[in-house]
This record gives structure tokens, sequence and C-alpha cells, in this order.
């Protein structure tokens, strides 16, 4: 996997939305927060409930005086802001910045501004690129847990998180109950005289099976199958 980069939070404003962005950065395998002086200082109480269960990116989060503190050890540094008319700097977009950290062996960051008002100009200077989101220019408007998913997304792009198929999730039933299911459906369907004319019946019981094998049912999706076919079929309970 990919080194991961340092998600460093400028002077952020209110504890809700750095435990928003915790939340982001976990959900995308982001673990490394560091807060440039917090407004309100940290720990903060409203961070935690934010996180929804992000506690280990809370738990570790440095604090720095500084935003040039917080980055000294970062080789790639990429500021998260709109493009700047008064530095003369690169601008990548989110493809290329992550592209710039998967193929980079050291350590790197993506600087995220206060909500209100953003990266200042000297803190953008720090950087190595500017990254921007491409947007609606007549709506600009990300909060700071938004701005961070979106960029911590398209790292995950580039370390191949593992995502569960179906199939692993809940394996297929085995044949035989399988065949339990299909017998079941045949015995209450000739009960009720479905099969007509005789002349079709096996057709129609070739169709039946097809429905019922190409869909790879599991162990549950049969067993709840055939407990509603019993429910149809037989006298309702007493209330």
């Amino acid at each position: 996997m990919t080194a991961k980069p340092v998600i460093v939070l400028v002077r952020p404003q209110l504890g809700q939305n750095i435990g928003k962005a915790a939340r982001a950065m976990l959900n995308f395998g982001l673990t490394e927060m560091r807060l440039v002086a917090p407004r309100d200082g940290w720990p903060n109480p409203e961070a935690g409930p934010a996180a929804s269960g992000a506690d280990i990116v809370l738990e570790q989060a440095e604090v720095f005086a500084t935003t040039q503190d917080a980055i000294a050890d970062c080789s790639h540094v990429f500021a998260s802001t709109v493009r700047r008319r008064d530095l003369v700097m690169p601008v990548v977009g989110p493809e290329e910045m992550a592209d710039r950290i998967a193929a980079s062996p050291n350590r790197s960051a993506i600087l995220f501004g206060p909500e209100r008002s953003g990266l200042e100009t000297e803190e953008v200077a720090l950087a190595d690129a500017i990254v921007t989101v491409p947007i609606n220019p007549e709506f600009a408007s990300l909060n700071l847990a938004q701005a961070v998913i979106l960029l911590a997304y398209e790292w995950s792009k580039e370390a191949n998180l593992a995502q569960p198929t179906a199939k692993e999730l809940e394996p297929r039933a085995p044949h035989g109950e399988l065949e339990g299911l299909i017998a079941q459906i045949n015995d209450e369907l000739d009960a009720k005289g479905y099969f007509h004319p005789p002349s079709r019946t096996e057709a129609t019981r070739n169709t039946l099976r097809t429905i019922f094998t190409k869909t790879g049912w599991s162990s549950r999706e049969v067993k709840a199958v055939r407990g509603i076919i019993r429910a149809l079929v037989n006298a309702p309970r007493q209330r």
C-alpha cells in the first residue's frame, strides 16, 4: 500500500468539524491528523460525537503551533484551496495529487484551512502545489469534512482499499438446500393445480428451476423464501 498522507487542519474552528473530518479520514484508511492552533484548544469535547467512532484518529491527533512545524517532516505538501491569483505555483487536480503521493516513498501532507476563511497566502506558499476540486463556480461551497473526504477518497483509489464482494459477505447455499426449495415450490403448486395442461408440466418445472437456480441464493435467503411459502399455504395464526 502506498504511504498514507498526513491531513493537516490549519486553525480549525469547531470541534464538530474536526470530528467530522476524522470520520471522513478513517472511511478511507487515513489516521494521521495534525491540528495547527485549533481555535478552541485540544482536546475538544465536541469532536468525539461528531467522529462517529473514528476515535483512533482523534486520540492520535497532534497539535502544532504553526503550519511550518506541522509539515516539517513532509517532503510533499499540497494546499487544498481554490486557484490563487496572488501566487505563481502549480495547480493540480485530486487525481494528480494522489498520483504524486503514491509515487513518493516520503511523507506527504494535505493542508486544509479554517472553515470561514481558508488558508492564508503565506500558508499556501508553503506547499509544493495547490490541489483544487472541480466544482460548480456558481456555488463553490464545500465544508471542511467534504473537502477532506473528496481528497481522501482520491488517495484511496491509489491505495486499492479492499472492497468486499457479495460472495465474500454471504456464500451461496449448498445445492441440496436449493433443491429442497424447488421441491417445496413444485409440491405446493401441484396441490393448487398450477401445472396445466399436463403436457406442459415438465417445461414449466424447468422454467421454475431456472428462475431459482440462476440467482445465487444464500442459505439465509433460501430459508426466508421457504418460510414465506409456508406462511402463504398454511392456515393463518390465531391472534
